[in-house]
């Protein structure tokens, strides 16, 4: 395909994209219609219907992508009349086009295209996951860096400390942190590295309690510190158990740090590149 074709075709795609009060961008259906090539709108609904059932298969509410609207018109007396049209979100019209006749010129154009937009927002959607990650591993350090300071001024002492969170770790997972690094296969590594998100934010709940606990009853012995943050993580335990979160049974993730040093890398090639933002 000509590049000045594939310019003329990106132009008329995006020219004809409308977003709405909530910023969610969507095409009206009559309008790829004729962006696809297909001249009777009976054929083009056929083409919906099969992008439909594709949309439930995958998992997506259909309402949720394909929005029955209506549409007013100028028919040749001059008067308007409503005619039915459908507001499509742009996975909506990636799965039309992967559902359309791959013959028409446009429809292989816009198989690309709307597979790459929508590959675009994947990819952001997991960038933003990564991040969130990376902000409750360190959220969690610094409450454990917190806590250490409070059993050291209320005990005069905190060399138990890693002991302390080792019973905390059992009472979350039920088992201890060597036996969970045996499970995730982690070497020379803390555990909290390879922990998904919620049992980050899980852990550092259960620290938090710990931490006003142990100021607001002015706990003065590593013991008594050490039962709190027991029982903070067996009643967090309880909690995710009861929502059907079993912490012993999640997979583990990557490595904390090859995320992050994967997003400064990222960050690093957008500076030097900023075209690539736009």
């Amino acid at each position: 395909m000509k590049t000045e074709i594939i310019h003329t075709l990106t132009n008329n795609f995006e020219a004809h994209a409308h977003t709405t009060d909530q910023g969610v961008e969507f095409w009206l259906a009559r309008d790829v219609q004729h962006l696809l090539d297909y001249t009777k709108w009976d054929n083009f609904q056929n083409v919906i219907s099969k992008a439909k059932t594709a949309c439930e298969v995958s998992g997506q509410n259909i309402s949720d992508h394909f929005a029955d609207v209506g549409k007013m018109v100028t028919i040749g007396s001059g008067a308007e009349k409503e005619i039915a049209d459908i507001m499509l979100t742009r996975f909506a019209c990636y799965l039309i086009a992967q559902n359309g006749d791959p013959r028409k010129e446009t429809i292989a154009f816009a198989q690309r295209y709307f597979a790459t937009q929508t590959r675009k927002a994947e990819l952001i959607a997991q960038k933003m996951t990564e991040f969130e990650r990376i902000q409750a591993r360190n959220k969690l350090k610094q409450t454990e860096k917190e806590l250490s300071q409070v059993i050291f001024e209320q005990t005069g002492g905190n060399k138990n400390f890693a002991l302390i969170r080792s019973k905390g770790d059992m009472a979350l997972f039920g088992r201890s942190t060597q036996q969970m690094k045996n499970k995730w296969d982690i070497k020379n590594k803390p555990l909290a590295d390879y922990m998904p998100t919620i049992l980050l934010k899980a852990k550092d709940f259960a620290t938090e309690i710990t931490i006003f606990n142990a100021k607001d009853k002015q706990m003065k012995t590593e013991d008594a510190i050490s039962r709190e943050h027991i029982t903070n993580n067996k009643t967090v335990r309880k909690t995710l158990l009861s929502r059907g979160i079993v912490p012993e049974n999640l997979p583990p993730e990557e490595d904390i740090a090859k995320v992050e040093r994967k997003l400064k890398s990222e960050d690093k090639k957008n500076l030097k590149n900023p075209d690539k933002l736009k």
